[in-house]
């Protein structure tokens, strides 16, 4: 496998290239590097690379003509990379894809990146080794070097070695230990000393599951799993999932059409539907908020029916749905509950169609992880602006890039609650 590599520092890979199995691959001849220095291409004597940005701002830009050049210069660059914030996430499948290319070029950036003009002259690909920046591409180019090399044939040695990692197929690792057989008082499972390989690969099959779903569970859908590994997953997230979000659906105060403060009636579709998706997605509670009495005492009267009453044998599911609801006459009233059943106030996020909001889903699922989060949802024309007031943040709108943006509030519960949890907690 041949990469070539475009950078103002080549000087940057001679260490990695000089030892391990690196070092190895090169000298087998699986795997070879060239460098293709843009300032060898440059037309005047100070061998300009970067000038100021037209229309002003910080820094200076990578000029297109010496990079154009240089990859002009290289006879089979074959897949032409550009390591850059913007591109497609590099994944390990990606790493696989790059493994059965004859020819990869990386371009490495500086600075503040390459004139735009590049990418419409050349077959490039960006490519993101994550969320963060770098003093330039070249410590994410040697990211992509040597995951994609460490898959080329003979590389490894041991042919399983590479499947068997991290993220191969879709799950972490398991645990790894050796001698001694006990450190510090901590000793190895005995079931890695049973000499039982079957008892040792179901092990480690459930330790690799268990920590995909504790450290990465955004990687699982990519998993081949089975019918015990579904088991195992769902036991293990029965444990945790979801136990530190609430949801209110709140009837007062709420605005109509008109812009003023009302209270509304209680809906049998909404109380039904949010208390079978927030019993699906394992919620701490779902409050259904109204200071009516005759509204408290129709929701009373539904809840027995489902949970205790007729309703219960004719539909045990649809009882155990119900049976998180709980009853306030206000906001307050459920922050209370909340309090007293988890020994912490609860954050209070609103959830709203309007304005651009000041929190993402993302936001709230970083939170579950210390402390409760109860999430508003407003009936009627949504939560009235006293509401907004006195929350730590509002989510933005479901579709907050269309103009079209009504959703009724079981619907948009059911989206909100799926984004924030999935299959992450």
């Amino acid at each position: 496998m041949q990469f070539t590599i475009v950078s103002l520092f080549p000087e940057f890979f001679d260490s990695a290239l000089s030892c391990g199995l690196m070092a190895k691959g090169c000298a087998a001849g699986l795997v070879s590097v060239d460098f293709r220095n843009p300032r060898h291409f440059t037309a005047d004597r100070h061998s300009t690379v970067d000038d100021r940005p037209y229309g002003g701002g910080p820094g200076m830009v990578m000029m297109p003509e010496p990079l154009a050049r240089a990859l002009r210069s290289v006879e089979s660059p074959g897949r032409i990379l550009m390591m850059a914030p913007k591109g497609r996430p590099f994944t390990q499948s990606f790493a696989r894809e790059l493994a059965q290319e004859k020819n990869v070029t990386i371009i490495c950036g500086r600075y503040e990146g390459f004139d735009a003009r590049l990418e419409s002259l050349f077959p490039i690909e960006p490519v993101s080794v994550g969320d963060y920046v770098l003093n330039g591409g070249e410590t994410a180019a040697l990211c992509v070097m040597e995951a994609a090399a460490r898959l080329v044939p003979g590389f490894m040695g041991h042919e399983d070695s590479g499947e068997e990692e991290s993220f191969s197929a879709g799950l972490l690792e398991y645990p790894h230990y050796t001698r001694p057989d006990v450190f510090e008082g901590l000793e190895v499972p005995d079931v890695l000393k049973s000499g039982d390989h079957g008892r040792v690969a179901a092990w480690r099959r459930e330790k690799s599951l268990i920590t995909t779903l504790h450290s990465r569970p955004d990687i699982l859908h990519e998993a081949a799993l089975n019918s015990n590994d579904l088991e195992i997953l769902k036991k293990e997230r029965r444990r945790r999932i979801g136990k530190n979000l609430f949801c209110a659906l709140v009837h007062y105060p709420v605005v109509n059409k008109e812009k003023k403060s009302v209270a509304v009636s209680l809906t049998n579709l909404d109380i039904h539907d949010i208390g079978r998706c927030s019993c699906t997605y394992g919620l701490g509670g779902y409050y259904i908020t109204t200071p009516i009495e005759d509204q408290q005492r129709m929701l009373a009267e539904l809840l027995n029916h489902w949970v205790t009453g007729p309703g219960t044998a004719a539909n045990p599911d649809r009882g155990e749905a119900l049976q998180i609801i709980r009853g306030v006459r206000l906001i307050e009233d459920a922050v209370k509950d909340i309090s007293e059943r988890t020994g912490q106030n609860p954050l209070l996020v609103a959830t709203s169609a309007r304005g651009a909001g000041n929190m993402h889903v993302g936001d709230v699922r970083t939170l579950l992880a210390d402390r409760p989060v109860l999430l508003l949802f407003g009936t009627a024309h949504g939560l009235a602006p006293q509401v907004l007031e006195q929350c730590d943040g509002i989510l933005r709108p479901v579709r907050y890039l269309d103009g079209y943006n009504h959703l009724s509030v079981r619907t948009a519960a059911a989206i909100i609650i799926d984004r924030i949890l999935g299959d992450a907690l």
